[in-house]
C-alpha cells in the first residue's frame, strides 16, 4: 500500500476538474486531501465522487477556500455551518475527516493519519507588529487574503478564537494518543512559522497557519507533515521531521501535459519519495502579484 497526499485540486477550474476526471485508478492505495478542493461543496462532492472510486481510503482537511462564502451564493453556510456541512458529505462517502477516529497506516502498527483542522490567527507576523496592525501590516506591501471577505468565523467572535478552539481541541486527541504512537499530520495550513513565507509576498505569512503549532511535528513523533497552501511544492525538515507542501495549485501552477497523478505526493512508504521526480513549479505570487500587489 502506498499512502499518496495532494492538496489544492482548486476545481473552480475547469482545467483541474478536467484532469482529475482523467486519474487513473490506484487498488489498495490511499490518498490525503489536505483542503483547498474548491469554493463550493458541490466541488468536494465532484472530488469525492471520482477518488472513493480510485483509491482504498480517502482522508480530508478543510482549506481556506473551501470554507469560503461565495458573494453570488443562495443557499448559504457559513463559518461553523460550513465546515460542518463538508464533514457530513465526506461522511457520506465514508472519508476520514478531523473529527473521526485516526486511521492506523496499514503496515506500520504504530502510525496514525492525524487529518487536522486547525485554521490561522494573524501570529505569523514578526514580533515588533501588534495583532490589531497585522492586517495593515500586510495591507501595506499590496497584500490581503480573501478570508478577510469570504471566510466567515459564526459562531466564534474571530478567526483567532475559532483557531485557538481547534488546536486545542485537536491538541486533547493528540495527547490522547497511545504512548509512543507515530503520526502522519496533516494540516491544509503549515505548521511552522519558517515553512509559511512565501519569497515574493512574505507578509501573505499572516494567513498561514499559527505559532501554537511550531513544535507538533516533533511533540507528536511525526513521520511527515502534510500541508499545502502555499502551492510552492517543497520536502524540507525541520527538528528531524519531514514537511511536505502537496499543493496542485491554479492551472497556472501545474503542468497540464503531466497530468495530475504525476504530482501525487508518496508518503508512505518512505523511500517510495523521488525527489527528482518533482519539477519546481512556476512561482505562483510573481504571475498572481506581478506588481506585489493582489488578493488570494
Amino acid at each position: 500500500m502506498t499512502l499518496w497526499a495532494i492538496s489544492d485540486l482548486h476545481l473552480g477550474h475547469r482545467l483541474n476538474r478536467d484532469a482529475l476526471a482523467d486519474l487513473p485508478s490506484y487498488p489498495g492505495d490511499w490518498l490525503i486531501v489536505a483542503g483547498d478542493v474548491g469554493e463550493r461543496p458541490d466541488h468536494l462532492r465532484f472530488a469525492l465522487e471520482r477518488l472513493t472510486d480510485r483509491f482504498e481510503r480517502v482522508i480530508w482537511t478543510p482549506g481556506n477556500h473551501d470554507l469560503w462564502t461565495m458573494p453570488d451564493e443562495t443557499a448559504r453556510t457559513r463559518g461553523q455551518a460550513r465546515y460542518d456541512e463538508l464533514v457530513t458529505i465526506c461522511q457520506s462517502f465514508g472519508v476520514v475527516t478531523p473529527e473521526d477516529d485516526y486511521p492506523g497506516v496499514p503496515g506500520l502498527p504504530d502510525t496514525v493519519v492525524v487529518p487536522m483542522f486547525l485554521l490561522f490567527d494573524y501570529s505569523f507576523r514578526p514580533r515588533s507588529v501588534a495583532r490589531e496592525e497585522a492586517v495593515a501590516w500586510a495591507r501595506a506591501s499590496g497584500v490581503v487574503s480573501g478570508d478577510e471577505l469570504m471566510l466567515a468565523s459564526d459562531p466564534w467572535p474571530s478567526r483567532d478564537a475559532w483557531c485557538e478552539a481547534r488546536c486545542e481541541y485537536t491538541q486533547a486527541r493528540l495527547d490522547a494518543l497511545p504512548p509512543g504512537t507515530r503520526t502522519i499530520l496533516v494540516n491544509h495550513w503549515p505548521l511552522r512559522y519558517d515553512l509559511a513565507r512565501a519569497p515574493r509576498v512574505p507578509r501573505f505569512s499572516l494567513w498561514c497557519g499559527t505559532t501554537r503549532t511550531e513544535d507538533w511535528g516533533r511533540r507528536y513523533r511525526a513521520r511527515a507533515v502534510i500541508s499545502g497552501h502555499l502551492h510552492l511544492r517543497t520536502t524540507l525538515w525541520r527538528e528531524g521531521v519531514r514537511y511536505d507542501e502537496v499543493s496542485l495549485g491554479y492551472p497556472r501552477d501545474w503542468r497540464r501535459e503531466y497530468g495530475i497523478a504525476y504530482y501525487l505526493r508518496p508518503i508512505v512508504p518512505e523511500d517510495a519519495t523521488d525527489r527528482d521526480r518533482f519539477v519546481p513549479p512556476r512561482d505562483p505570487y510573481r504571475d498572481a502579484f506581478p506588481h506585489g500587489r493582489g488578493i488570494a
